[in-house]
């Protein structure tokens, strides 16, 4: 396996908690201490090294995917640099040292996963997306790939349903599937600009634009205000808050990374 170096602080397993908190995530499996992801018709397989992570195959085609999965854009030195003029998030930048947010490498994917946990627990947010992936998906050693806006096209309402996804749901999915958003165009624009094209999407709506934001595009000051978990986070550690989205604006330029350490704190530390 060959060396990925990554930017420090990095701690592996505290980062890539997300893909076993709520059920496995059979896209992005961990398994005995590796982290399994399909890129193209390869599965790659990460586990954590010293200054980084090693990764198996390490190429022109994976390197990028890998970086983005683990999150690498994210400048977590500034961060935590900023964080410490802030009692909570002082606090927390300690007892979750390392945490580096992954993110999610492709857009359809992190948009249809947005959908799926829309007003459900994230346990059955994971279970239904599992369902989706084992379906739809292509299994290439441990993992899946993730379906394709092709491959879903392809598929009908009743077989979405008959998966978990309600009726409406359903149709979100699918109807995306047929939008051909032009994603790398989409990366290229201003977040309120990302924003108005995705809601103008059926069934996107600002909680799911937010979270494009946050865990796709790596913008620093994206801030899902609408989450109802972001909410009890900042009530927990800010009591004096008010209304989270204004709240948000204590926290320039830093409110992505502060909403999962918010989160994550909230999971993990009180």
């Amino acid at each position: 396996m060959a060396l990925l170096r990554l930017p420090e602080p990095y701690e592996f397993e505290l980062s890539t908690q997300r893909f076993r908190a709520f059920g496995p995530d059979l896209a992005n499996l961990w398994r005995d201490g590796v982290l399994h992801r399909v890129v193209g018709r390869r599965e790659v397989r990460i586990e954590a090294a010293r200054g980084g992570v090693r990764v198996e195959p390490l190429d022109a085609e994976t390197r990028p995917v890998v970086r983005k999965l683990l999150g690498a854009e994210l400048d977590l030195a500034a961060f935590y640099a900023w964080a410490k003029r802030d009692r909570a998030l002082a606090r927390l930048i300690r007892r979750l040292a390392g945490f580096r947010p992954p993110l999610a490498p492709d857009p359809f994917e992190s948009l249809v996963t947005s959908i799926t946990a829309q007003q459900v627990s994230l346990h059955a947010a994971f279970s239904i997306r599992n369902r989706l992936i084992q379906r739809f998906g292509r299994r290439t050693g441990e993992a899946y790939s993730f379906p394709t806006e092709q491959r879903l096209r392809r598929s009908t309402p009743d077989e979405l349903v008959a998966l978990g996804f309600s009726g409406r749901k359903a149709d979100y999915v699918l109807g995306l599937a047929g939008a051909r958003l032009g994603y790398a165009e989409l990366g290229e624009l201003p977040d309120e600009e990302v924003k108005a094209r995705l809601t103008a999407v059926r069934g996107l709506g600002e909680w799911t634009a937010d979270w494009f934001l946050a865990r796709h595009l790596a913008r620093p000051r994206a801030w899902p205000a609408g989450d109802l978990g972001l909410r009890k986070a900042v009530a927990a550690f800010y009591p004096e808050a008010g209304d989270v989205r204004e709240f948000g604006a204590r926290f320039e330029p830093f409110q992505n990374l502060t909403a999962h350490y918010l989160l994550t704190g909230l999971r993990t530390v009180r």
